[in-house]
């Protein structure tokens, strides 16, 4: 039989639309198997159930808390490093002996005394808590120090008064470590017992409205009787630690002895010794070492001797009466120490690294071969074909005449043919003339005439007149560049020609291109260049959390001996100032590429190197003081600190970057400098030493790069005005001052001018750093606010 079939004229249906969006299973259906292009070109993600994907979440969860406790156990355990806890009383009025007799409470723990200088710390040893302390403490004013600890410290435990909380010092020495970044920390306040029993509760409550500026949310304890004490350390050792990003991917130690040993050819350097416990990341011997204040130095040898404060002593028993046992205390370990000594590590010559900072620069490095008649001749044909310009011309006129004919928009210059623009033509011209010129370009700065200074009575014999006109000329200066930016007048006794010879003119700042290996100084021979900095940065970071480095690890007790080490170094620290030291990461120390002159080259060099550093600084609120570019500032930039002159410049996503003559307050800005190559994150503080020695915060920030290809570009702008005006042509005069033309000349715009205009002209040239980097930062005076004074005079800028 056969089956019936529809005919040509069978009504076909459109087929149902099951809703716009279709179910995974139709989908899958549909595609029967087949995967889509970006599906197979990644890895293949596993759809998780609802209780899956709970019980993934509770599996991270329970991994990160276990990861917070195990870090919270090793810290102040047996097999981990003391738990440094950095004690800054933050008012005049609280006594520093008083706290650390309430914690070094014999019934709490073993108590270990160790005093240098005017550094007063000890060891406290609890079994009971299977913990261990090392308390140390600074004064605020004492800025170096307190900042310096600030680094290595696991808690910092700030000291309050009851009635103020803390003086105009602690303020100044709490906007320091905030900005430079704060680890874990407490608050306690000392003296609450003292006041009357009626007014210690409203005493509590000002001060904790008082703190919820700077400590929002923080508890406070307090410190008068030992039982306060005691719950003062549980909440110490029980806290969640806070990370410093720049000391967590770096080995680190606070030296708890120093011993040196000089060399037979010279008394002043020689071998120093340093003990103490390992933090961070595990310390290799081959590594650099960065002693804070002193610089680089390299290692000989590590040492693994006894920890001299164990949380669990060892017992000894005695082989006469197997029932007598006895312990041994930290001073007998020390005696001890010599015969249980176990060399660790041992420099290797071939893998260490060298002390050198600065590439050796060749000067025929830069030098290029003179090109063959070949290359000449394709030259000269490829700048002929490019200098090919369609006209329409007359027939019969030659090439020679055709060059004299003006394009069809184009205007002739009949009017005004009194005025020579020749000066003008030349001044246009002027860049390319005198490219070659070697003569050294002075500073650009505004001269003005101040009047003297008027003194009356009761003006203080102590101030230094010559100060404050420099200080007065500074803020007219600043006055200056804020209603008139970038404005500076051509001098009448050079040539504008020759003034102005290494500007040039740009369509526009954010367009136009300018090749960043252009004209580069010869301080560029010495610096180093990453040829990807940020992949560099992310692939050392990566290697540092997955790789094993061999040498001492977190916290076992090591001596390291540093060679080539200045005395200096074992006097300030008998002084009684803290000796800290970081191990530089290992691009820190090398790099494989460099800049010579215009010219590219590898390198193999070792050594903590230097490169250009750009930093964004935010205007500190206290300091009013105006500060100009290329003034000497002191730097903090994580753990090194050093004196520098910086550039100051825009922070923009532009490829160029407009240069700034003062540091302004209401916008960031970018600050350039010669100096060590550091990775990022790290803090940056910036200070201004004063007459009195005082150090005043000017600037805080972090870390932006590591990039000499980040250009500065310095715009100066002349203005003139119109003198005649016709349709869109105008003569201008006072921009120029030449004999002849008494400096008038011809502009023409794509607009009629107003006589009351203002014609303006932009120039622009690269600025590049002064090699002014000195890591030698002389000791401040202890800050006292209150010497300085915060007025700022009244410009009168008429």
């Amino acid at each position: 039989m056969a089956a019936h079939r529809s005919g040509p004229l069978k009504q076909q249906n459109k087929a149902h639309k099951g809703g716009r969006h279709r179910g995974r299973g139709s989908a899958q259906r549909d595609g029967k198997g087949r995967l889509a292009l970006k599906t197979l070109s990644k890895k293949v993600r596993k759809d998780l159930s609802r209780v899956d994907q709970r019980h993934r979440a509770s599996q991270l969860r329970k991994q990160k808390k276990e990861a917070v406790l195990a870090e919270k156990r090793q810290l102040g355990s047996k097999d981990g490093p003391p738990h440094q806890v950095l004690v800054v009383p933050l008012h005049n009025r609280i006594s520093l002996p008083e706290a650390f007799r309430l914690l070094q409470d014999r019934d709490t723990g073993t108590v270990h005394l160790n005093e240098w200088g005017s550094t007063h710390s000890f060891m406290l040893l609890c079994p009971h808590l299977k913990h261990r302390w090392f308390f140390t403490a600074a004064r605020p004013g004492d800025l170096h120090t307190v900042l310096d600890m600030a680094k290595v410290a696991d808690t910092i435990l700030f000291l309050l008064d009851p009635l103020e909380g803390w003086d105009s010092t602690g303020d100044y020495c709490l906007s320091c470590l905030f900005a430079q970044g704060l680890p874990t920390y407490t608050l306690a306040v000392q003296g609450v017992s003292g006041l009357p029993p009626k007014k210690q509760i409203d005493a509590r409550k000002k001060l904790s409205k008082a703190v919820e500026k700077r400590f929002p949310d923080d508890k406070l304890l307090l410190l008068d009787t030992q039982q306060e004490a005691a719950m003062l350390l549980r909440q110490l050792a029980n806290q969640k630690q806070r990370h410093l990003a720049f000391r967590d991917r770096r080995a680190y130690l606070f030296a708890h002895t120093a011993d040196f040993l000089p060399s037979e050819e010279n008394n002043l350097v020689g071998t120093l010794k340093i003990s103490g416990y390992v933090r961070g990341q595990a310390l290799n011997v081959n590594s650099l070492l960065h002693i804070i204040g002193h610089g680089d130095f390299q290692m000989k040898q590590i040492d693994a001797p006894v920890d001299p404060f164990p949380l669990n002593p060892r017992v000894i028993k005695s082989q006469k009466d197997p029932g007598m046992a006895m312990e041994i205390c930290a001073t007998d370990a020390v005696a001890d120490m010599e015969e249980d000594l176990k060399v660790l590590m041992k420099a290797d010559p071939d893998r260490q690294e060298s002390l050198q900072t600065e590439v050796i620069p060749d000067p025929m490095e830069g030098e290029q071969t003179w090109p063959t008649e070949e290359e000449l001749s394709e030259a000269h044909d490829l700048l002929k074909e490019s200098s090919k310009v369609v006209k329409k011309v007359p027939k019969g006129t030659s090439s020679y005449q055709a060059e004299w004919i003006l394009d069809e928009d184009g205007e002739s210059g009949g009017e005004g043919n009194e005025y020579d623009d020749v000066e003008h033509e030349d001044f246009m011209e002027e860049e390319s003339q005198d490219e070659g010129s070697e003569k050294e370009e002075e500073e650009e700065c505004e001269t003005m005439t101040t009047g003297e200074s008027v003194c009356d009575d009761l003006y203080d014999e102590k101030v230094d007149e010559e100060a404050e006109e420099k200080m007065l000329e500074k803020y007219k200066q600043e006055r200056l560049e804020e209603m008139f930016p970038d404005e500076v007048d051509t001098p009448r006794d050079v040539a504008a020609r020759i003034r102005f010879q290494k500007y040039r003119g740009l369509k526009s700042f954010r367009t136009s291109p300018w090749d960043p290996k252009e004209n580069l100084p010869q301080d560029y021979a010495r610096i180093f260049q990453f040829q990807n900095f940020i992949n560099t940065r992310r692939r050392i970071f990566k290697e540092i959390e997955e790789k094993e480095v061999e040498g001492a690890e977190v916290g076992w007790y090591v001596s390291l001996h540093v060679s080539e080490v200045p005395v200096s170094v074992v006097e300030h620290f008998k002084r009684g100032a803290p000796l800290i030291a970081f191990c530089l990461l290992p691009h820190e120390q090398k790099v494989n590429e460099c800049l010579v002159g215009n010219a590219e080259f590898s390198v193999f060099l070792l050594g903590p190197q230097m490169s250009v550093l750009n930093m964004v600084v935010s205007r500190h609120p206290g300091n009013t003081e105006p500060v100009k570019a290329k003034e000497e500032l002191i730097f903090h930039c994580g753990f090194r600190r050093f004196r520098a002159s910086p550039l100051l410049s825009q922070h923009t996503a532009a490829d160029k970057h407009k240069f700034q003559r003062f540091l302004t307050a209401d916008m960031a800005l970018v600050v350039t400098v010669y100096a060590p190559i550091t990775f990022p994150p790290a803090s940056v503080l910036l200070f201004k030493q004063n007459s009195n020695g005082m150090h005043s915060l000017i600037a805080t920030g972090h870390l932006l790069s590591v990039d000499p290809d980040r250009m500065v570009i310095k715009r100066v702008v002349l203005s003139g005005h119109p003198f005649k005006i016709f349709t869109k042509m105008a003569v201008v005069r006072y921009m120029f001052f030449n004999r002849g033309t008494h400096g008038h000349m011809k502009c023409t715009f794509d607009g009629k001018l107003k006589s009351q205009d203002t014609v303006l002209m932009n120039l622009y040239k690269r600025v590049f750093p002064k090699w002014t980097y000195d890591p030698y930062v002389p000791e401040p005076v202890p800050w006292v606010k209150d010497e300085i004074s915060s007025t700022v005079p009244e410009v009168d800028m008429e």
